[in-house]
């Protein structure tokens, strides 16, 4: 029984140790000090065993039984013979075990039984314990996004319920529906807050959380998925962008782009946007032209002339709390004095007609600089990130962008099958003159199509004459203010475009063009040429026998229009 305590408590006792050498290990105590205390421990223990062992330890005899310390009784008829030394079983005694060894014998036997593997912690050894700043520490676990659905509409009325995480930004939404309707993402999508009640909408930035704009919104307010071409246009041509007469500049940018760009960025020293603007008076439907002036800490107005004295300045609208939309009708709900109304409207969901400050440019130039300012100025450095990700993720893809020529394209050869069987042409200029005669007979083949459907009851309209119908640039039978309309809401950028029907001509159709954010129309007509019905746009100098064609040429020749041809309108159903 006493040996089988001491072994037990000898068990017990190198578990212990064992585990309080990886403790200390593993969270950085002083090991010599925790040793010192195991192992007067252990020697306590060790007498605390031999004195049980010298009185309640009984020896073994040689059958297995225990031998009897009281004296034999004497009516027994023999005694037992006693055991003798060499026939007495020992006893083991409780062994004092050093852990330290116990476990260097134990990684001996590991590292030469596995392969040698280094230390990735060697900061972690027993001689120096770790030492953890606080501020190193990874910050408690927040709550988890949740996940929720969000209703996004087209520009042709339809819409679709998406589930997203309750931390997706505009910019990831807009990757998944470009996704989800086999777009192409040219990182011109966003989306769009529209309150058709107020008569006001705004695209979203694309750093902004699509979950937290909702709770802003009221019930009859709805999210749209649409282009702007012009959202990050500021950071491409900064210096064409605002007037000069509009700015008041810390430091002149004398010329240099990354200093214009650097006094809008800097939150030091932010230029002043000043300039005169029809001002709608509160609870009044009259409109009083006011000398106002935009800083970063809000949007002023003069209260004399065009002074900027602190005395005579009044704050019209906070910049942190409030966002910029542009009026969609202003002319009409709010009686303004022009189509180049913009309004600040304050970031909650019931907003009072007094609470909205609406405010009406000269032109569509000085609108945008206003409004760009008004973003610019509200978040920095933050909207020059949303432009430069996609462009860095797009330098980091390119060379796999880029179209490459697989090994069955690279191996064409030029064939004959003029004769029973086909050849291969070896020489390049027999190979020209057979690509030449095969283009003559294509074209012949083409033209004698054109004839046969032409005549033919069944098909009214040529091919070429519907084909561009099924392009996204084309967009059908609409007005010119509803063409005017799509370019505005899509972007006022050079090269923005879109071909409708023409209204006072059936058969002829109209370009629509944006240049200098300015729009112009450009009337395409029907022209004949030997029995063919050929599309001109400068009065049959240059024909085209189709659309398709007319668009694919002015994309790369600026031809007769202000420039070429860049984006096209599109719309998409989702």
């Amino acid at each position: 029984m006493a040996a089988g305590s001491a072994r037990c408590c000898a068990t017990s006792c190198w578990l212990a140790c064992r585990l309080a050498y990886r403790l200390a290990y593993e969270h950085g105590f002083g090991l010599q000090l925790l040793m010192n205390d195991i192992n007067s421990s252990l020697e306590s223990l060790n007498s605390a065993c031999n004195m049980q062992s010298d009185t309640d330890t009984v020896p073994l005899l040689q059958n297995g039984q225990h031998a009897s310390n009281q004296p034999a009784a004497s009516g027994s008829r023999s005694q037992q013979p006693q055991a003798s030394p060499k026939q007495k079983v020992q006893r083991s005694q409780p062994v004092h075990i050093l852990p330290i060894r116990r476990l260097q014998e134990e990684d001996q036997f590991r590292t030469s039984s596995l392969p040698a593997i280094p230390n990735p912690f060697p900061e972690l050894g027993p001689g120096s314990p770790p030492v953890v700043p606080p501020s190193s520490l990874p910050p408690p676990p927040s709550q988890p996004p949740t996940k929720q659905d969000v209703k996004v509409f087209s520009e042709d009325g339809t819409s679709k319920v998406v589930e997203i995480l309750t931390d997706m930004t505009s910019r990831d939404l807009c990757q998944l529906l470009v996704y989800k309707s086999h777009c192409v993402d040219d990182n011109s999508w966003t989306l769009v807050e529209h309150h058709p009640q107020l008569g006001l909408e705004r695209c979203l930035e694309d750093h902004e959380i699509v979950v937290q704009v909702e709770s802003t919104m009221p019930n009859e307010s709805k999210f749209l998925f649409r282009k702007n071409y012009a959202k990050y246009e500021f950071f491409k041509n900064p210096m064409n962008f605002f007037p000069d007469q509009m700015v008041t500049w810390c430091q002149p940018p004398n010329g240099n782009q990354a200093q214009l760009l650097q006094n809008f960025l800097n939150t030091s020293n932010c230029p002043e946007i000043q300039g005169f603007l029809q001002v709608k008076e509160v609870g009044r439907k009259s409109w009083k032209k006011l000398y106002v002036c935009l800083r970063r800490s809000g949007l002023y107005y003069s209260t004399k002339g065009t002074s900027k004295e602190p005395r005579h300045l009044q704050l019209l609208a906070d910049l942190e709390e409030s966002s910029i939309f542009y009026l969609i009708n202003g002319k009409k709900q709010y009686n303004a004095p022009n189509d180049y109304g913009m309004c600040i409207k304050p970031n909650k969901a019931k907003v009072e007609m007094k609470e909205l400050r609406l405010l009406c440019a000269e032109d569509e130039q000085i609108r945008t600089c206003w409004m760009t300012a008004f973003r610019l100025l509200k978040y920095g450095m933050l909207l020059y990130q949303n432009y430069r990700i996609p462009q860095q993720r797009k330098a980091l893809l390119s060379p796999f962008n880029t179209p490459v020529r697989s090994v069955s394209e690279n191996s064409l050869v030029a064939m004959d099958f003029s004769g029973q069987t086909g050849r291969v042409i070896d020489n390049p200029a027999e190979a020209q003159s057979a690509a030449l005669e095969e283009g003559h007979a294509w074209r012949k083949r083409s033209t004698r199509m054109n004839i046969l459907s032409s005549q033919s009851p069944l098909h009214p309209s040529t091919l070429n004459s519907v084909i561009h119908r099924t392009q996204h640039w084309f967009h059908g039978r609409i007005s010119r203010e509803e063409s005017h309309r799509i370019i505005k809401q899509q972007g006022l950028v050079d090269g923005l475009f879109l071909l409708r029907d023409s209204q006072s001509n059936p058969k002829a159709f109209v370009l629509t063009l944006c240049h200098h954010q300015k729009i112009k129309n450009f009337q395409i007509l029907p022209c004949e040429d030997d029995g063919q019905t050929f599309f001109t746009l400068d009065d049959g100098n240059t024909k085209f026998s189709d659309l398709i064609q007319l668009v694919d040429f002015y994309q790369l020749n600026k031809g007769v229009l202000p420039c070429k041809l860049k984006h096209h309108c599109i719309r998409v159903a989702l």
